[in-house]
């Protein structure tokens, strides 16, 4: 009966938010085939934005997993008050975060682009693009840590549900603006900003009056969110919550950096490169929600379990969710493969810059393995049961002292192809699986982080 609850609790969870990301990436998908088909120069132009936008929601995804690591462990004891002065804190870190950003890209809109290309139409494009989608970091960040409160408690149909409404609108728009369809204007890469924006404007107001509504019903037995919540703060609470994701921040930040340099240097390549990279790396992201999913899945379940101090309960859970991951890992790899040829026939490339996104695929499907093994074992696993650390300076020395040095050598010294260096960018996926497993078994990677 308790494995069956086990597996019941993290399929429930993990269901929901493979589903959410599918769905999610799935606008993006959408977005590059239609950009592609319009123009490649737009694609190029909105995808080197994207690395901005990639970049902000890293540090936004850090906060709310500050705030599931944190709310889990008081949700599995049960105590409501100080999860939600813990969800203060990070929405108003959030906001600060969102707000200076709009303000850097608006003073410096083309110096943001030109940052990840030196092809003037390019930076042309992404410019139109960049003064618009720059409206929606707000909403982002909003919609972000209202979702990440309400998974800490184990709520996470919704987040599906607003995935599903966001993709329909924003398709929807692009479909009409970006091709200038049923006699609206052909606006190409701020059409699909319009699309973008509508939707998170959408999202964020469906979110807000879900909470509402729930937090009205007396016989409520979930967090019960209101505006007040949001308006008071815990000094204490709040320096506790901090400690904990200052490094996560840290890392998450230098990760959306690491894969914006990724564009740097396979855009600095080859003029085809970044629209190939493009490509392959949406369908990937769609792949890839399958070990997102089950990192935050097992990031919930393992903070409870910690909150609840049955730490031998702990263990095993870590054993058998572990072995999870590595059937989700091959199974997600030899989707990736298969799938890699029907989608990249729907897009409108070049077709040196199609084979070149056909073989980024087919790497990327080795990668897809142990990423799926490692990630949900470092950020929801470990991370999930309170050493933030050990994710901090592995990641740390994997990607700045190994993984970069030695992509900009392949790239700029030996002058390799655009797929070898996409194998040395992706390196770490593979071999961060080893102190992953090391340290879940062996480490000291338990805490309690509850008052």
């Amino acid at each position: 009966m308790e494995n069956r609850l086990f597996y019941k609790n993290f399929f429930s969870i993990y269901i929901a938010l493979v589903l959410q990301n599918v769905v999610t990436l799935s606008v993006n998908l959408a977005d590059n085939i239609m950009l592609g088909a319009y123009s490649e120069t737009a694609l190029a132009g909105v995808a080197a934005v994207n690395q901005i936008q990639f970049i902000y929601q890293q540090f936004i995804m850090a906060l709310g997993d500050g705030l599931v690591i944190f709310g889990s462990q008081y949700w599995g004891k049960r105590q409501t008050e100080p999860l939600k002065k813990i969800a203060a804190a990070a929405m108003h870190a959030a906001l600060v975060i969102g707000v200076l950003l709009f303000v850097l890209v608006s003073a410096f809109p083309a110096r943001a682009v030109g940052v990840f290309t030196t092809d003037q139409p390019i930076i042309s494009e992404g410019m139109k693009y960049l003064r618009i989608i720059r409206f929606t970091y707000l909403f982002f960040a909003v919609t972000q840590l209202l979702l990440a409160a309400l998974r800490s408690t184990e709520t996470v149909k919704i987040a599906f549900q607003l995935s599903v409404i966001t993709f329909f609108v924003n398709c929807g728009i692009n479909y009409v603006l970006i091709f200038g369809n049923f006699g609206a204007p052909r606006l190409g890469a701020e059409g699909a900003a319009i699309g973008t924006l509508a939707a998170r404007m959408i999202e964020c107001g469906v979110l807000i009056c879900y909470i509402y509504r729930s937090s009205a019903r007396t016989r409520c037995e979930g967090l019960r969110l209101c505006l007040r919540d949001y308006l008071r703060s815990d000094r204490l609470l709040a320096g506790d919550y901090c400690r904990i994701t200052a490094p996560m921040l840290l890392v998450q930040g230098l990760w959306g950096l690491n894969t914006a340099l990724q564009t740097v240097i396979l855009g600095h390549m080859t003029a085809s490169a970044i629209a190939a990279n493009s490509a392959a790396s949406t369908l990937f992201l769609m792949v890839k929600s399958t070990a997102v999913g089950a990192a935050s899945a097992a990031s919930v379940i393992i903070g409870k379990t910690v909150g609840t101090g049955d730490i031998a309960k702990v263990r095993e859970y870590s054993g058998r969710l572990q072995r999870m991951f590595v059937v989700i890992g091959v199974l997600s790899g030899i989707v990736l493969f298969f799938i890699r040829i029907p989608v990249l026939s729907l897009y409108d490339l070049k077709p040196a810059t199609k084979e070149m996104a056909d073989v980024f695929l087919i790497i990327l499907s080795v990668v897809c393995v142990g990423m799926s093994y490692q990630m949900p074992t470092n950020n929801g696993i470990i991370r999930g049961g309170g050493n933030a650390m050990f994710v901090v300076k592995m990641d740390l020395i994997s990607i700045w002292l190994i993984v970069l040095p030695l992509s900009f050598v392949m790239a700029f010294v030996v002058k390799a192809s655009p797929a070898a260096v996409v194998c040395c960018l992706n390196a770490d996926q593979l071999f961060k699986c080893v102190p992953a497993f090391l340290e879940s078994h062996y480490g000291n990677w338990i805490r309690k982080l509850t008052r």
